[in-house]
């Protein structure tokens, strides 16, 4: 009768437990192979960040933003990274995107080590390299500031060569051009390689008037898949903020390497370092500054960059803390 009774009651725990496991909700995150998300999303992964903030993190890779954002379109994804004036046109079309603040880093504009350019008028006439198109948002705060502060168009005033990011940080490398915009983990290796920043996007843009400390970057949500689980946007941001704690201190870095394809020690270094300075500060999104910076990306970029968002979407940033 005892041996019964234990087995019943050892039945019911593992019955018990069972179901708690499955009642944890699981984040599908789309991400890019080789981005630089995949270091936080390494960070919470490997601490039980996920668990400790009642969820499951499951990573999956793809080849490029526009295959995660399909998946999160499609439901094959829970949460995909992605700039919030995208997301902000995404909830204007009717979408019920929101954005969860993951990292404030931007790119800017480097020239050849050798350069003798020491201000944006010093590249009059000069080609530069710009990863993306003609809309990439640090191009356009680059332009706006050009005009701002020295009078000049630097779109009529430069000649542009537009590619992938890769390919604009090899062809700098190489020599090729006179300087280049990339992403900023582009840019913080051409830097470790004797590339010079002649003016950064966050300078640029704090002349502008712009708030800097908005993150540019964030992970998006369904609103809808956010209903069904109330406290996941602030549990995912939780873990967001406790793998950023753990990478201040250097140690961690070192599980990381072999992700971040740093040719160097410098580049290893500097990478690290500037994914540092793209922690923004912990709490919600300043909607008034973001809306400065979406009326002037809208006057920049038109509707092919906004679409119908020129004023910030109601619900577009989650309620985070």
């Amino acid at each position: 009768m005892i041996l019964r009774r234990l087995l019943a009651a050892s039945a019911a725990l593992l019955v018990s437990a069972s179901v708690a496991v499955c009642e944890t909700p699981v984040i599908r995150a789309a991400v890019l192979s080789i981005g630089t998300v995949n270091w936080e999303l390494d960070t919470i992964a490997q601490n039980g960040l996920d668990q400790e903030n009642g969820f499951a993190l499951k990573v999956q890779a793809y080849a490029d933003n526009g295959a995660t954002r399909v998946a999160l379109a499609g439901g094959t994804a829970d949460v995909a990274v992605a700039d919030w004036i995208w997301v902000a046109r995404q909830r204007a079309a009717g979408k019920d995107y929101v954005f969860v603040p993951y990292s404030r880093a931007v790119g800017g504009l480097v020239v050849p080590e050798g350069s003798p350019a020491q201000s944006l008028p010093d590249l009059r006439g000069k080609k530069i390299g710009i990863a993306g198109g003609p809309l990439d948002k640090s191009w356009l705060i680059l332009r706006a500031y050009a005009q701002l502060e020295y009078g000049m168009d630097l779109e009529a005033e430069t000649e542009q060569v537009f590619a992938a990011p890769p390919l604009i940080y090899k062809t700098a490398l190489s020599g090729e051009g006179d300087g280049a915009v990339d992403f900023w983990h582009f840019l913080a290796k051409m830097k470790a390689s004797g590339m010079r920043q002649l003016v950064s996007v966050e300078t640029a843009a704090q002349a502008l008037g712009l708030d800097a400390e908005v993150p540019l970057l964030g992970y998006v949500m369904k609103e809808s898949f956010l209903q069904q689980h109330p406290d996941l946007a602030q549990g995912f941001y939780a873990a967001s903020r406790a793998a950023k704690d753990i990478l201040r201190s250097d140690a961690p870095w070192e599980q990381l390497r072999p992700r971040m394809n740093a040719k160097s020690d410098l580049q290893f270094d500097t990478l690290r370092q500037d994914f540092r300075a793209g922690i923004p500060a912990r709490g919600a999104v300043n909607a008034s500054s973001a809306d400065q910076m979406l009326q002037l990306m809208a006057r920049l970029g038109g509707d092919k960059l906004v679409g119908a968002a020129t004023t910030l979407p109601p619900g577009l940033f989650a309620a985070v803390k």
